[in-house]
């Protein structure tokens, strides 16, 4: 008899298990990604599929970047992927509030987070940054994916076709992570804006 009941919690174990999402059901994918972790510090806040970062109001030029976010066939929407983006101010600082914790002392104050539609679609408004001091590099948008399958990872940087720090050289050398990141600003009803789709798992190493 207690045979039997020991070998029917085991069964009920295992199966509570399996039915759980647990670390080995996340693949790890993308490689190194120093700061990734930040992807997952929106703390308590509900996403959507749109968000302002700090400072849109107060800085010009502004800029909306939006798209469709694909699954790996480039053909069917992905619905709850979690995007994270932050870029420096118009000085070409990542700006700080002073009470910053986690990867918010490196990453500043200016970042946000969105999850996907049900039809893929995100937006984020945001403006234009600078490159940094001394202009060595082209000014840029850092991106994050965190899929529900996976570890978060980085996709090519938002970059700006008409910069002109941008190079031929350092066009080519771009590894196109989750499609082109390269993207020149069109005027829409009155902000720059970047339409940009992207492809989870493209160029995306151990996908």
């Amino acid at each position: 008899m207690k045979t039997a009941i020991i070998l029917s919690l085991l069964i009920f174990v295992v199966f509570s298990c399996n039915g759980q999402d647990s670390p080995k059901q996340v693949r790890k994918v993308g490689g190194p990604c120093e700061g990734c972790e930040a992807l997952m510090e929106f703390g308590d806040q509900k996403l959507n599929s749109v968000d302002t970062l700090p400072g849109f109001l107060q800085n010009n030029p502004k800029l909306m970047l939006t798209g469709t976010v694909y699954q790996q066939d480039g053909k069917i929407p992905a619905k709850d992927v979690i995007l994270y983006i932050y870029h420096t101010n118009r000085e070409g600082i990542y700006e700080k509030k002073g009470d910053e914790k986690g990867w918010a002392r490196r990453h500043g104050h200016i970042r946000g987070w969105v999850k996907t539609s049900s039809d893929g679609r995100y937006s984020f408004f945001t403006f234009r940054p600078a490159p940094y001091p001394g202009g060595e590099e082209v000014e840029h948008i850092h991106i994050t994916v965190k899929e529900p399958s996976t570890i978060p990872y980085y996709i090519d940087d938002f970059i700006f076709l008409d910069d002109p720090l941008l190079t031929e050289e350092e066009k080519r050398k771009r590894p196109q992570r989750g499609g082109s990141g390269i993207f020149l600003p069109k005027l829409a009803n009155g902000i720059l804006t970047i339409n940009r789709d992207i492809i989870l798992g493209k160029n995306i190493p151990d996908y």
